[in-house]
């Protein structure tokens, strides 16, 4: 598989309809598309207008099954993009409250 960053501008007027989605993308990910697509993490957007975006890591066999799985679950996938490398400088920070 090969790691990709998908971009979801503003695609949500809330928190909680980004929760929502993300139950969705998990079922048809792990559910329907398992050998295909494996979703890493996301990191979540405060857009403007008040709205949420994402840039979600996933793994996948191909862009193609990546803009498959955002279809089948309903949400946006504005941007796929191959990622060529990784350079990790630090972990991920925790989460505020954590």
């Amino acid at each position: 598989m090969n790691t990709y960053i998908i971009l979801r501008r503003s695609a949500w007027e809330s928190a909680e309809e980004l929760k929502v989605a993300a139950g969705r993308s998990r079922e048809v990910g792990d559910g329907e598309m398992s050998d295909d697509i494996r979703w890493i993490r996301s990191y979540v957007l405060d857009e403007p207008e008040g709205r949420v975006g994402t840039v979600c890591v996933y793994q996948a066999t191909s862009p193609e099954k990546v803009r498959e799985h955002a279809k089948r679950s309903g949400i946006a996938a504005d941007e796929v993009i191959p990622v060529a490398d990784t350079v990790i400088i630090r972990p991920d920070p925790a989460p505020v409250g954590a």
